[in-house]
């Protein structure tokens, strides 16, 4: 049986064996239980997670107390504050565990360091960087052309039985509508 981490990051970004060794003993295998944040909105870290088994969760909290789900993450993903890693700013965002998670903990110095010496880890950093665009750039989209039952219904495809592993307005929140109008899309769509 192959590595689902080696197999994804060799067909989605050509790695070879070598190179995954290395990422390998760069990183720390975590688990996270469910609820357990990486990094809290207004922290910095300079550590990324490559998410092997389980469901994570990109999230801004407002000063009034509602919350802003930007993205739901299953495997195979890489999570983690780029843009405050970047930036060197505080993260506008909260990690946090859906469920009980494997993770793979890079720290992004580290990664970047081997960029500037090793090709092939530098030529996966683009791609990665490119990667990352195309699913902003695809999400962005859904947004603007979805309604919610539409947005749902896709959310259902890219992640089966999301329903019974994670709390409904958490669903609500990343469809950025209530409790109550998911509530009657199911209703709707069990009727159809």
């Amino acid at each position: 049986m192959g590595n689902p981490s080696f197999d994804f990051l060799k067909s989605r970004f050509n790695v070879s064996k070598e190179t995954f060794l290395i990422l390998k003993n760069l990183s720390t295998r975590k688990t996270l239980k469910a609820g357990e944040n990486t990094i809290k909105q207004g922290g910095m870290s300079n550590k990324v997670y490559f998410l092997s088994s389980g469901l994570m969760r990109s999230v801004r909290n407002s000063e009034a107390g509602k919350e802003y789900t930007k993205n739901i993450y299953s495997p195979i993903s890489f999570v983690g504050p780029f843009s405050s890693i970047i930036t060197k700013k505080p993260s506008l965002l909260t990690y946090e565990a859906l469920t009980d998670c494997e993770v793979y903990e890079i720290d992004f110095k580290d990664f970047f360091n081997l960029t500037e010496t090793i090709i092939e880890i530098s030529n996966l950093y683009n791609r990665v960087l490119e990667y990352l665009f195309l699913i902003y750039e695809r999400k962005q989209f859904e947004s603007v052309s979805l309604n919610a039952t539409e947005r749902y219904q896709l959310l259902k495809i890219k992640i089966p039985g999301i329903d019974d592993q994670i709390a409904q307005y958490q669903i609500a929140s990343y469809l950025n509508i209530s409790a109550v109008q998911l509530s009657r899309i199911r209703k709707d769509i069990k009727q159809n």
